[in-house]
């Protein structure tokens, strides 16, 4: 009888109940992020779902084909949505099947447009922070201040932040590079008076028998004891104690991130503003403000963390002059 462990939604199997397994266990090995992981196989059930629940080794470039124009023009995907599905199956055959993927690197990705960014002014983030309070304000004025990704903001860890040098180090950033950025002289003692609050959370937790937390790579086995350790911990926790899908302990994740971006869209829309504002908009506005105040490209995009010039150059109808020492645009 068959091991009907791996299912489709809806518990039909998908033909080969390990592959799904086979998918995790490679990028586990290449240290790809859970939230990859989760993608990569979501997009390899689809296609499965997509030609009748045939296996991925019985496809060839037509049915690839199908399936990306189908996302295309059925549902009418983003182009760079269509891009994500073909890379999970760039990886799928290169990395898990093992199979010479010629025909398949022949497949045409999608074309981005060029978009330009919606940018706000110093007086309307004024007027969005003015319709935000406690925790989701804080990180607002980090993503705004500090230049940071949304997901960067939430997983920070309470070591990262230097309040002796007004910086913060990013981990493992897009392209899992690292990187400083300042922090805002503004926000540093409200952001020490939240961290206060947490530490007294991650003393009742430590009391309740948790108070560990995920530790990247193998850190958990060669450290043992730093997942209990403060300086480990987020600065941003979660409200609740939850299971971790990948190791099954109970213990104190980050926040959620939707919740910033629902308390985001919130504010703007009680700001009552034309501009559709995202947390992203935060970090186009940063490196803007950082132009008009007379900062260099060079620096500017060293403190987003990327060196791409055609995305940064996006802003430069601000002239840029060098400038010495940085300062936020919060500050």
């Amino acid at each position: 009888m068959p091991d009907m462990s791996e299912r489709l939604p809806g518990g039909v199997p998908t033909g080969n109940p390990k592959l799904l397994d086979r998918v995790r266990d490679v990028i586990r090995r290449k240290h790809y992020s859970f939230r990859t992981a989760q993608t990569y196989t979501d997009w390899i059930r689809r296609i499965i779902l997509f030609h009748g629940k045939r296996h991925p080794s019985e496809m060839a470039e037509r049915e690839i084909s199908e399936f990306l124009t189908s996302l295309a023009r059925d549902r009418k995907v983003a182009a760079s949505t269509q891009n994500q599905a073909l890379s999970a199956l760039l990886f799928l055959y290169k990395e898990v099947l093992k199979e010479k993927i010629g025909w398949l690197e022949g497949v045409e990705r999608a074309k981005k447009p060029v978009r330009l960014p919606v940018v706000l002014t110093r007086e309307e983030v004024g007027k969005i922070l003015g319709h935000l309070h406690g925790t989701h304000r804080l990180m607002v004025e980090l993503l705004y201040g500090s230049g940071l990704r949304l997901m960067e903001c939430v997983r920070l860890r309470v070591k990262d932040i230097d309040f002796g040098y007004a910086r913060i180090t990013v981990r493992d950033g897009k392209g899992s590079k690292d990187r400083i950025t300042m922090l805002p002289i503004n926000t540093a003692q409200r952001l020490e008076r939240h961290l206060q609050k947490v530490k007294a959370l991650h003393g009742e937790d430590l009391e309740a028998g948790f108070g560990n937390v995920y530790l990247p790579s193998a850190l958990e086995r060669k450290y043992p004891k730093a997942q209990w350790d403060w300086a480990w911990q987020y600065v941003f926790p979660s409200s609740r104690i939850s299971t971790d899908p990948r190791t099954g302990q109970r213990r104190r994740h980050h926040i959620e991130e939707s919740s910033l971006q629902l308390a985001m869209k919130r504010a703007v829309r009680a700001w009552g503003g034309t501009k559709p504002a995202t947390c992203h908009t935060l970090r186009h506005s940063f490196a803007t403000h950082l132009l008009e105040d007379g900062y260099d490209i060079r620096t500017v995009q060293e403190l987003l963390g990327h060196k791409d010039v055609s995305t940064t150059m996006i802003y430069t109808h601000v002239l840029n002059k060098p400038g010495i020492g940085v300062k936020s645009p919060l500050d």
